[in-house]
């Protein structure tokens, strides 16, 4: 992913509700869905997210994986490059 949204989200909410609201977000905003986020890996440390399963139900299809260049808090979220 080249280009993508950057949300950041500090509360104390699990991560799939975090990603559930950047979802809705980017939907409402660009008019259609994400399919990846990616997320620090400390953030995956605590949830039970399970990384690099493309259909996740706790987020409805989107792909997790860590990407360290990503601050914790934030989710760089969009659709995955077709290569």
């Amino acid at each position: 992913m080249h280009t993508g949204m950057l949300w950041f989200d500090n509360s104390q909410t699990a991560l799939n509700t975090k990603i559930r609201k950047a979802i809705d977000y980017y939907h409402k905003k660009y008019g259609r869905s994400p399919d990846l986020c990616l997320v620090h890996p400390s953030m995956l440390k605590d949830s039970n997210l399970e990384v690099e399963k493309p259909a996740l139900s706790a987020t409805e299809g989107i792909t997790v994986r860590p990407y360290r260049p990503v601050l914790p808090g934030h989710l760089w979220i969009g659709v995955e490059d077709q290569n």
